[in-house]
């Protein structure tokens, strides 16, 4: 997954960036992916790096201006080392595409890394949002291979951090959706998602009694299938690093088990995120705002696809807690981010954050158990192209939890 509790920061990062002619109009200029910011006085570790290895040979602002007209693919390529209780020492490789197609006013991008533990786990995502000549479609594709143990504390808000169990499982996630413009940044359309969890077992438990309880309620392996319904509005003109707009993402998902899901259910996600230049309209900085919603309507989904701390698409909710911590029937989530400038050509940055989740059986139940997380991070610009930074955070909790928080893109 992309993101690790680090107890130890990353030891070693190296991005590259390789620009590839379009193949759709090599030349046509192409705008910057940050509406308003002239990216010939952006700075980036690609710059960094040149400036430190090729001294005498600047990169100047009419060299990167004649690379922006007769270029459009942006890669970034990072490979970093971190430790974590959960993996001990890992290897990370990860790497972001984004680019422009022609009419497109939204940017596409093909994001993928591969995670390897000193524990033997292996994480492997590889996500695509791709909008199509004139944005009149938008394919979303989520796959995502992972084999780890991960805890798990039982139902509600208001479980013991101190007796979690650890499960080993290995999972697979296809989720493939394609949207079609309805009206402006309007979308609406049809998909199929399918998870499956395989070689389920307890491990490191003290009784054989425990086991047998955890067994019975998660068995050995678990499946959802069926197709679901998506309606979207957004119009962010850089979804990798926004600045301003808003995102609302509606989806009604269906498992059945004649398409060889476990159980039947229904569920609902809604995903709303509003961003706004702050303090005023012209300021570089942002104040990001997130409201996650996942409720269950009607049957019992598998417990591993139960709305879960850390378990959204992007495993990102809930910095301040471990993935897992709280889990139940419905998870209401709202989260404020203020990211802002240290520096002036955008190179370095940081964030502040707070935010504060709920878990019910279900909608009758009074929320009456919050759970607060806030904290703190610094950002470092890898593609000014594209606007994907490094990001590094330090959430906190309750009951003295907290830790590392490492990402590639921003966490909404």
């Amino acid at each position: 997954m992309r993101k690790l509790y680090y107890t130890s920061l990353l030891i070693f990062i190296w991005c590259i960036q390789v620009n590839a002619q379009t193949i759709f109009n090599s030349g046509a200029a192409v705008h910057s992916v940050y509406t308003g910011v002239d990216s010939l006085l952006e700075r980036d570790l690609v710059d960094v790096t040149h400036h430190l290895f090729h001294k005498k040979n600047k990169l100047s602002t009419d060299t990167t201006q004649k690379n922006e007209q007769h270029h459009k693919y942006n890669l970034a390529i990072v490979p970093a080392v971190g430790y974590t209780l959960q993996t001990g020492f890992a290897g990370i490789l990860s790497a972001n595409i984004g680019y422009f197609n022609t009419g497109s006013n939204k940017i596409s991008s093909i994001t993928t890394s591969i995670t390897y533990s000193q524990y033997q786990q292996t994480i492997v995502p590889l996500v695509l949002n791709i909008w199509t000549k004139n944005d009149k479609y938008n394919i979303v594709s989520d796959n995502r291979f992972i084999d780890y143990p991960s805890s798990i504390y039982g139902l509600g808000g208001r479980t013991d951090p101190n007796k979690g169990h650890t499960i080993d499982f290995v999972g697979l996630k296809l989720h493939e959706s394609i949207l079609r413009s309805v009206g402006k940044n309007i979308y609406a359309g049809v998909g199929y998602y399918y998870d499956q969890f395989w070689n389920i077992k307890a491990i490191n438990l003290g009784t054989r009694r425990i086991n047998t309880i955890i067994t019975k309620e998660l068995g050995y392996d678990e499946i959802a299938s069926g197709p679901v319904l998506k309606f979207l509005y957004d119009n962010r003109e850089n979804q990798i690093n926004p600045t301003q707009g808003l995102y609302a993402n509606f989806v009604l998902r269906n498992s059945f088990t004649f398409l060889d899901g476990d159980q039947n259910f229904k569920s609902v996600l809604i995903d709303v995120r509003k961003y706004l230049p702050f303090p005023h309209k012209y300021s570089k900085n942002t104040l990001a705002l997130w409201s996650y919603n996942w409720l269950t309507l009607s049957g019992t989904p598998p417990y591993l696809l139960l709305p879960s701390t850390g378990w959204d698409d992007q495993y990102n909710t809930g910095r301040g807690y471990i993935q897992g911590r709280f889990r139940g029937r419905n998870m209401v989530y709202l989260e404020g981010e203020y990211r802002y400038r240290i520096s002036r050509n955008g190179l370095i940055g940081g964030v502040v954050f707070a935010n504060v989740e709920n878990f019910s059986g279900d909608l009758s139940q009074q929320y009456n158990t919050l759970l607060p997380g806030y904290g703190l991070g610094i950002r470092v610009k890898l593609n000014k192209h594209s606007g994907t930074n490094l990001c590094v955070d330090y959430g906190f909790g309750k009951n003295g939890s907290g830790g590392f928080y490492v990402n590639i893109g921003e966490v909404f």
